[in-house]
């Protein structure tokens, strides 16, 4: 078994993060990153279906700058054999752009299966599996909390508005990550020095043959949410009642 997955650089999300002044862009001066969490568990899961099949291969992607490189080698020391880093501008990517070299990397590396967490915790667009679904014609199954494989197919139980899903695919396919579908584990020190020595191929998009060009999303402005009013103690009942019939108008 050959699987492809991902591991996105996204900011920490116990970190504070808060525009320029200029609303233009994000300030990242003393924000830390992490792989995306549903990364991780694409991760995990990618090495748990390999370890049971008794062979095969995790080839782990990350895009962006080399800073990404650091997901890479988590994942390398997670447990992943082999990374590839498409070095390129984060400001040009978006999640077409993304989808786009994952189609060409799935046409050049074939895979069994493509496995990405179900969105980014930063951007939370939850597109870029569905797009590459369609660009090469694979079954998808999104939004995975448990997942079975069965010869040449896989069986996912996914998660849907009032209840689950349970859908049959068979291989090539796409499958998206949920939050259910594992505990990630944490690379142990011996293989973090491991993965040091596990290739990690760099190549850019050109290398693919994309060219990114401008993004087809465009953000205008970035903005902090709203403050909220600070909360009120009231003496009795009587005044909650009133306070909510006449000024939050609740009732």
């Amino acid at each position: 078994m050959k699987i492809i997955v991902t591991a996105k650089r996204v900011t920490d999300y116990d970190s504070k993060v808060i525009p320029t002044a200029d609303g233009k862009a994000i300030n990242f001066d003393n924000v830390d990153f992490k792989m995306n969490p549903f990364c991780e568990i694409a991760v995990e899961e990618a090495i748990r279906l390999v370890d049971a099949a008794g062979e095969g291969e995790v080839v782990v992607v990350a895009m962006g700058d080399e800073e990404a490189t650091q997901e890479v080698r988590k994942a390398l020391a997670m447990g992943a054999h082999r990374g590839v880093l498409v070095e390129c501008d984060e400001s040009k990517l978006d999640s077409d752009a993304v989808a786009r070299m994952l189609v060409k990397l799935c046409q050049d590396e074939r895979p069994d299966l493509l496995l990405l967490g179900k969105q980014a915790v930063d951007g939370d667009s939850n597109q870029v599996g569905q797009l590459v679904a369609e660009h090469l014609g694979w079954p998808q199954a999104t939004f995975a909390y448990k997942l079975s494989v069965e010869g040449k197919g896989a069986t996912v139980q996914r998660e849907v508005d009032g209840g689950v899903e349970t859908v049959r695919l068979s291989f090539p396919a796409v499958i998206t990550t949920d939050l259910r579908l594992n505990e990630p584990r944490y690379p142990s020190l011996p293989n973090i020095m491991k993965a040091k020595k596990k290739p990690l191929e760099t190549m850019s998009p050109e290398d693919l043959g994309v060219a990114l060009g401008a993004p087809k999303v465009e953000v205008v402005s970035y903005g902090l949410p709203s403050s909220r009013k600070a909360g009120q103690v009231v003496d009795s009942v009587a005044t909650l009642v009133s306070k909510l019939v006449n000024e939050a108008k609740a009732l």
